[in-house]
């Protein structure tokens, strides 16, 4: 049984933990912050303000994370993304689905939650689905095909595939010198290009692209800083508190739904405790929803169709088991992976941004056709 100060320190970190995803819940609602919507506008307006936000959430995230790392505050190293054992192709293939998932879902892991925040049931429906899902992936029968399957095809990185990592291997940099090449030149290029649109800087798009970005970096401190043990007095190991995977993790949408349903499931299991990932899920709903009844945006919004409905459900499923084939979504890999520089997450992206736009250009070229 844990002693009064852990568990003190425990429900800090997951009160912490809320707020920030509260915050991050409010800001998506107020700025219609979305990568799917992002990706949508450049293919269908040729709109790339959205698109900036993102880029500038992931680019303040880089630069923040890796501000964290060089002073010893966290270690990327000991994040999910950095391990040494690249499965690429669970990457790409995961990514790509859950590229089209998300269109064909009308949002993203995050986006999923803050619509339901907003009166969203389409979006109820599809946080069931996607974490159904992904939970049958994780623990169930669709596991085995990711596990034995695309994890099977891999490549081993001695040293970590962060890519200051692979400069030091190539170049022989020191790891200081690698990582501020990687993050500046990264981080401040995404900055620079969000910043360098004259009609992308007010005050929702900056607060959507600084906000984001700085909510991921402080959940990293979080869950790397605050809720890091260097022994933990159980098991005399190395460990990091209240994290589904034992591991530093910042935000991200679809195994945490999964694990919220598992929670939910097995309420009366006294093994089974909320964690970082689990109180986000829910700091998102209610600061979604928060903002919402304040603003006055609140609104019922049911399926439109038998296809609308099946497009939802289809894409619940794609989310869930690519999410966690592809070990994150736009924000856990697209930003939270990107973040920690890992080789693996800008693979994810790649493929998540090719699966969304190939999808909105097929229902673009139906709909032309359709009207014909």
């Amino acid at each position: 049984m844990e002693d009064a100060s852990t568990l003190v320190s425990y429900n800090t970190l997951l009160w912490l933990s809320f707020a920030v995803a509260f915050l991050f819940g409010a800001i998506g609602q107020r700025t219609h912050f979305c990568t799917m919507g992002a990706v949508s506008d450049i293919v269908n307006m040729e709109d790339w303000g959205r698109m900036r936000q993102w880029l500038l959430a992931m680019g303040v995230a880089i630069l923040g994370a890796a501000g964290l790392h060089a002073v010893g505050l966290i270690d990327l190293d000991k994040s999910i993304y950095r391990s040494g054992h690249l499965i690429w192709l669970a990457h790409l293939v995961g990514g790509f689905c859950f590229g089209v998932g998300m269109v064909l879902a009308s949002g993203c892991g995050s986006k999923t939650l803050i619509r339901i925040g907003g009166g969203n049931l389409k979006s109820l429906v599809v946080m069931l689905v996607l974490a159904l899902s992904a939970y049958v992936t994780i623990r169930g029968l669709l596991g085995l095909f990711r596990v034995n399957v695309l994890e099977q095809v891999a490549v081993e990185i001695p040293g970590g595939q962060d890519l200051p990592n692979l400069l030091e291997i190539g170049l022989g940099m020191g790891p200081e010198t690698a990582l501020w090449l990687c993050a500046g030149l990264i981080g401040g290029a995404l900055v620079l290009f969000a910043l360098l649109g004259r009609e992308f800087r007010n005050f929702d798009n900056l607060l959507a692209g600084v906000g984001t970005g700085l909510c991921i970096v402080a959940i990293w401190y979080i869950s790397g800083h605050l809720g890091y043990l260097a022994e933990d007095p159980q098991t005399l190991e190395e460990a990091f508190v209240a994290t589904n995977s034992g591991r530093m993790e910042s935000l991200s949408f679809v195994a945490p739904q999964a694990y919220t349903m598992e929670l939910l499931m097995f309420w009366s299991d006294a093994s089974r405790k909320f964690t970082i990932g689990i109180v986000a899920v829910l700091g998102v709903i209610c600061g979604s929803a928060a903002h919402a009844v304040a603003s006055g945006r609140f609104r019922w919004e049911a399926f439109r169709d038998v296809e609308d409905t099946a497009n939802h459900l289809i894409g619940g499923v794609l989310m869930g088991f690519c999410g966690v084939t592809a070990m994150g979504c736009t924000i856990g890999q697209g930003i939270s992976g990107v973040s920690s520089l890992a080789l693996g997450s800008f693979l994810s992206l790649a493929a998540i941004l090719l699966g969304a736009w190939a999808t909105l250009k097929y229902q673009y070229w139906r709909l032309m056709n359709s009207d014909a």
